[in-house]
């Protein structure tokens, strides 16, 4: 249970993220309201996940789902450019998250 909820932790973390920007500065109040909502669920998710999983593990997949999450996010909306070598790191990222779940 502790793994389901640190993933959803790591996707409440690019929903924040994205909601930051298009918050632009906190200007805006539906994408500022969904930064709040997304930073809360996300860093209580990760709380009471942290309870059963080792601190550093938890973090760095919390970390890697988030930002592999928002940089696609990033691509789909297109404020970013996807290369190879910016796709082959993120893949990079994606296998390292795994590999830390599969030893964990």
């Amino acid at each position: 249970m502790s793994w389901i909820l640190l993933v959803a932790a790591g996707v409440m973390e690019a929903v924040w993220a994205a909601a930051l920007a298009a918050s632009h500065g906190f200007t805006r109040r539906v994408p500022t309201a969904l930064f709040v909502a997304g930073l809360v669920l996300s860093m209580a998710g990760l709380a009471v996940a942290m309870r059963e999983l080792p601190t550093g593990t938890a973090y760095a997949v919390w970390v890697g789902i988030g930002a592999t999450l928002t940089v696609i996010w990033g691509y789909v909306t297109h404020q970013e450019r996807p290369t190879v070598l910016r796709v082959s790191l993120l893949v990079l990222l994606v296998g390292s998250v795994v590999g830390l779940k599969a030893v964990s």
